[in-house]
């Protein structure tokens, strides 16, 4: 199991209306979810799954966050025709490592799996470590990076503050033939940066915030082609929920969101994001 904890408060929103063409949710953390309190929620890996499908989202995205919640999500997508995996040291959690090559190793021993198909959530976070942990960060990006080209699998960015040197670690780098950017933070501006250079933008419940008109803005010039939508449960639920336990199914808060920022219709929102899921992270079948 994950190391990382939630502490939202409140119960688990109701099941929203579902969503008129089936989506995925690109990025969510069902252990830490399960993990969690809160009325109301999934209790099993089961139940996450079944009640994700009754609002339209019938394909999760299991990120690992490191070597533990890899490793579990791994299995769990072997066990559920519903989840792929990601596995991955969280870019907050490698400077925590007392051996650092070790932990990886494990990651790359987990990423021929063939129900792991990203390497993420992987990254730069300069919000939640500081100055000293900047080092082990790097390495351990670019170590994800090269995992990820070697097995061909999509790299899952997590990107905190860190907008300028996520990209010159990529440029530097080079990137895999598919880059998810998980909970997109950035304006237009770097909106564009990342459109230009092939990546699909995720986007989670901040945008539908009250303060993040630069996310909405990103995802305005987003094209269809280029969109995915996640959780990040149980964190970043959506308005009118915020601050409350999030999971998959409330995907459908954003989807509707998105498709009135975007200017598109439900049904082509939802059969885009459907296509690029599946071009990121392959057939759940």
């Amino acid at each position: 199991m994950s190391a990382r904890k939630h502490s939202r408060q409140g119960a688990f929103p109701p099941v929203p209306e579902p969503l008129p063409v089936a989506v995925l949710d690109s990025h969510t953390h069902i252990d830490i979810t399960l993990e969690g309190e809160g009325a109301g929620g999934p209790v099993t890996v089961e139940d996450a799954i079944a009640r994700s499908a009754e609002a339209g989202v019938d394909r999760l995205v299991q990120v690992g966050v490191d070597v533990g919640s890899s490793r579990w999500g791994a299995e769990a997508a072997e066990r559920h025709p519903a989840v792929l995996a990601t596995v991955a040291l969280h870019p907050n959690d490698a400077p925590r490592q007392a051996d650092l090559d070790a932990a990886l190793r494990e990651i790359e021993g987990l990423a021929g799996r063939p129900r792991v198909r990203g390497i993420g959530e992987t990254g730069l976070d300069y919000f939640r470590t500081g100055e000293a942990g900047r080092k082990a960060q790097h390495e351990s990006f670019r170590a994800h990076i090269a995992i990820a080209k070697r097995y061909g699998k999509a790299l899952v960015i997590h990107d905190r503050d860190a907008h300028d040197d996520i990209l010159a670690v990529i440029d530097e780098e080079g990137a895999p033939d598919q880059v998810v950017m998980h909970c997109f933070s950035g304006d237009e501006e770097f909106a564009r940066e990342c459109l230009d250079r092939g990546f699909l933008l995720s986007f989670a419940g901040t945008v539908t915030f009250g303060n993040a008109e630069h996310l909405r803005r990103a995802a305005a010039i987003t094209p269809l082609d280029a969109i995915l939508v996640e959780t990040d449960a149980p964190f970043l639920t959506p308005a009118p929920f915020r601050g409350r336990p999030n999971a998959s199914y409330l995907i459908p808060l954003t989807v509707r969101a998105l498709a009135e920022v975007m200017g598109h219709d439900l049904e082509t929102l939802c059969a885009a994001i459907s296509a690029n899921g599946e071009r990121a992270f392959g057939s759940w079948a």
